[in-house]
């Protein structure tokens, strides 16, 4: 679960305001040496771990390699690597979210996967196109994801079309006393600039603008403008001095829950809280998360979970090959789906899946709009200054204040 951060878009095509573009000067066939032996480390979260097991098995012994998947707690695994890099102690290959990137190349982590021209158009194009910094293919993708609505629709049969709509619907329910939340969007003390970006950016609110590439710009820092005043005090006014509609007692460990336990109509998440949903018995659909009346769309952000490749390895020619020539089979991307459930990026594997799980069609419909997240170093300077502006705004906080403060934390980190 994705909670600053963390962790789908779209077999449809998507206009997005988003990372860098493919290079042309790639390889037109894969150039991954052959795995000669030796030993290829592995490391990824618990979920991974297990689903990948078995099949870093039969990788081994068809190479002569032993592999060791080792387990790493998702909150410190990036952290972790980057400092076991440093010290030459790292994995060989390392799985995990593509807004990443940024950081790891920064400092120097890892290297580019040599991906034959075919290889990289049996994915997702917006899933390689995330994987994607500064004109070089840094990982394989293999899942996406991105915030939907999810709506019970035994209380709310229809899905709303603005925020406006959803709003009515549930200070409705609640006054009939069949909820006791309008809104179940996590927001927590510290607040959350994921869950809360999609009415962010309906508001009119940016992090970034965007170079001529498409990539994000740094120094067009979005938060701290009038822009990004104006769409908080939108969402101040939905807010605990307002509407009553987004407040901090909601948060990472409890959304879910309270939506499964029926005290909200309404749920701001993503794939991974379709699993609860389900053993909850409600019956729900999967929609868009909708914007405020006459502005814009509400635009989730698109992350990809996707292998890398260590640059300090030990033996890279055996991590280029797994990653590049066995990570994108369709029998491993759909392990790692039923090991977790979120769209798989390669489209054969999608196609194998979908027809036994509808809500995957959905998440790509609700993320067709979707912008994807940022990869860019200056983005970790963003999540915590934004997140706690949010949590105070939301919480009744001067807007203008809280939100040109925010904005000139954030830009004195990035210098």
């Amino acid at each position: 679960m994705r909670i600053r951060t963390a962790g789908v878009v779209a077999v449809f095509a998507l206009a997005l305001a988003a990372a860098g573009c493919g290079g042309d000067g790639e390889p037109a066939t894969s150039e991954s040496p052959k795995a000669t032996g030796g030993k290829l480390v592995i490391w990824a979260d618990d979920k991974r771990t297990a689903a990948l097991k078995p099949f870093t098995d039969k990788f081994g012994q068809a190479n002569g390699v032993t592999v060791e998947v080792q387990a790493i707690a998702n909150d410190v695994l990036q952290t972790n690597f980057v400092t076991a890099s440093q010290q030459g102690s790292g994995p060989d290959v390392v799985v995990g979210a593509h807004d990443w990137i940024g950081n790891l190349v920064q400092n120097g982590a890892i290297e580019p996967v040599q991906l034959a021209a075919t290889q990289k158009s049996a994915f997702n194009p917006v899933a390689m196109k995330a994987v994607t910094f500064s004109g070089q293919t840094y990982g394989v993708p293999y899942a996406m994801e991105n915030l939907a609505l999810i709506r019970n629709t035994q209380l709310a049969p229809e899905a709303p079309a603005t925020i406006e709509d959803l709003v009515s619907t549930g200070k409705r329910l609640k006054a009939e006393k069949k909820v006791s939340e309008v809104l179940c969007l996590q927001v927590g003390q510290n607040g959350d600039a994921y869950h809360i970006y999609p009415l962010y950016s309906s508001a009119g609110g940016t992090l970034f603008g965007t170079s001529g590439n498409g990539d994000y710009d740094p120094k067009n820092l979005g938060v701290g403008t009038p822009e990004s005043v104006a769409a908080f005090k939108k969402i101040a006014a939905l807010g605990e001095k307002g509407e009553g509609v987004l407040k901090r007692s909601i948060t990472a460990e409890n959304s879910i829950s309270l939506f499964t336990g029926k005290k909200c109509a309404y749920l701001v998440s993503g794939p991974w809280a379709t699993s609860d949903v389900k053993k909850a018995g409600i019956s729900y659909d999967v929609t868009a998360v909708p914007g405020f009346a006459g502005a814009k769309e509400a635009q989730p952000f698109v992350g990809v979970q996707a292998f890398y490749v260590a640059a300090k390895g030990q033996n890279k020619a055996v991590a280029q090959e797994f990653v590049a020539n066995y990570v994108s089979t369709p029998d491993l991307a759909v392990a790692l789906y039923q090991a977790d459930p979120r769209p798989p990026a390669l489209t054969a594997a999608l196609d194998q899946v979908k027809g036994t799980d509808p809500d995957l069609a959905k998440f790509l419909d609700a993320g067709k709009n979707g912008a994807v997240l940022p990869a860019i170093p200056a983005m970790a300077a963003v999540w915590d200054p934004f997140g706690k502006a949010e949590a105070a705004v939301i919480g009744g906080a001067d807007v203008a204040n809280t939100i040109t403060s925010a904005g000139k934390t954030i830009a004195g980190q990035i210098k």
